[in-house]
């Protein structure tokens, strides 16, 4: 598997390293945990959407080389790739997005969302939160001062039971974490490549070498054990007896062969693996396809390498094809299967980059653009919200914020945006601080 890094020479597996990162990510037990707890929404909004699908594009994409290409600018700004039509009159794409053009009455761009966070911490957390930091962060940072999108989920809509709320494959992004809310709403890891041969998710399948008599044994020594005297046993919130539900439904859906066929890829058709690409991307959004079959409300694919700030356009030339047609195919196989309706797929990073083309053929940190993919979820397809002045520079009609994005993918959810919140210390926040969703994507 390839490690990408961003300017800060961050990979996707560090987050796994960190000590923090690594208790919130945890396993299957926490993630239980979330969905025994989640919060019956309780709102009076219409639930458009079961489930997202977030494509995190680590490093902040080029709108130009994407989904906002300036074919009239200087070359100096349109930088070297053409512009190309797409299936709908007067929308164009960058060359390297063909399958997506061919596809784009599907979903909606939307090209004018700008904020003032131009680093990959800050930015960052405020596109995966809506809130923006609270004090200024580092571009390296890993930051959290507010619930990321997946862990609100997690809490608010659940999951069926014995099944995690909110997934992060390969890893999870810097601002995925779920604040005060808690441990138990970080997302289930699923770090292993689902295009290896050998690829199980860990604590969905019982241990190589481990029979299941064995397996068995072991949950009965388990049993004898906790038949011992505890403290406080008749306590009523003893957190061991607590714990021991979630460590159950952990075996059962060890156990479970419904289970089991969720998280087998192995059992899809060469066919169908071949039309998603046989890449760690591809089958990560393959795999994702199946979760949200399975009762997922939140994956983010957390899919990194895109702070291009040398060489861009001969990387756009390796990687976009087979990131086009990835994309393009979980968006088209979910409208085969009935889904897309009720399934969001967004793809967007922190930002946008530079107009000007820099001295390395890159492009560097730009926060006053960017172009984010919205489909599904009953959003109307086929259509461009918003636009950059003709050179790129900036979102200048319809212009949209961060808070705008996140507020839409809650409602569509059917989560009150301006709900109120209360930390750890009792005080309390909203959501999102401006809980207006972006109409022209609600239907």
């Amino acid at each position: 598997m390839s490690i990408q890094r961003n300017c800060q020479g961050i990979s996707r597996r560090d987050t796994l390293q960190l000590g923090l990162s690594g208790l919130l990510a945890g396993g299957l037990v926490g993630a239980l945990r979330a969905t025994a707890t989640a919060a019956d929404p309780g709102s009076s909004l219409r639930r458009r959407a079961k489930a997202c699908i977030l494509i995190w594009m680590d490093g902040g994409p080029s709108h130009y080389e994407t989904f906002d290409p300036k074919p009239q600018a200087p070359v100096e700004i349109r930088g070297e790739f053409d512009a190309i039509d797409t299936k709908v009159a007067g929308i164009q794409f960058s060359q390297h997005m063909q399958r997506l053009a061919a596809c784009a009455d599907k979903f909606a761009v939307v090209r004018s969302i700008r904020h003032d966070q131009g680093n990959h911490g800050a930015g960052n957390h405020y596109m995966m939160t809506g809130a923006p930091p609270r004090i200024p962060v580092g571009c390296g940072a890993f930051v959290s001062f507010h619930p990321s999108l997946g862990s609100v989920v997690a809490l608010e809509v659940g999951a069926p039971p014995g099944l995690p709320a909110y997934f992060s494959m390969p890893s999870m992004s810097r601002s995925g974490g779920p604040n005060f809310l808690g441990a138990q709403y970080a997302p289930f890891v699923v770090s292993d490549d689902p295009n290896s041969q050998s690829f199980r998710i860990r604590d969905v399948a019982i241990p190589r070498g481990l029979l299941e008599d064995r397996f068995s044994d072991r949950k009965a020594l388990r049993a004898a054990v906790d038949r011992l005297p505890r403290i406080a046993e008749e306590a009523a919130a003893d957190p061991v007896r607590d714990i021991d539900k979630f460590y159950e439904q952990g075996y059962q859906l060890v156990t479970s062969a419904d289970a089991q066929r969720a998280f087998d890829i192995h059992s899809e058709s060469d066919q169908v693996r071949e039309r998603y690409g046989r890449h760690g991307f591809g089958q990560r959004a393959l795999l994702a396809r199946r979760l949200v079959e399975a009762g997922v409300p939140f994956i983010t694919l957390n899919d990194g390498g895109w702070d291009h700030h040398t060489g861009l356009f001969s990387a756009f030339s390796k990687r976009m094809p087979a990131w086009d047609n990835t994309v393009a195919t979980l968006i088209e196989d979910l409208d085969e299967r009935g889904m897309l309706d009720t399934t969001m797929v967004i793809a967007l990073g922190e930002f946008g980059r530079t107009p000007q083309v820099n001295k390395d053929a890159g492009r560097d940190h730009w926060s006053n653009a960017m172009s984010v993919l919205f489909a599904g979820g009953g959003t109307p397809g086929g259509q461009v919200v918003g636009a950059t002045d003709n050179k790129g520079y900036a979102a200048v009609e319809r212009v949209l914020s961060p808070e705008n994005f996140v507020s839409t993918i809650y409602t569509k959810l059917g989560i009150n945006p301006d709900k109120m919140y209360y930390n750890q210390e009792g005080r309390p926040t909203h959501l999102v601080s401006d809980a207006r969703p972006i109409s022209e994507l609600m239907g």
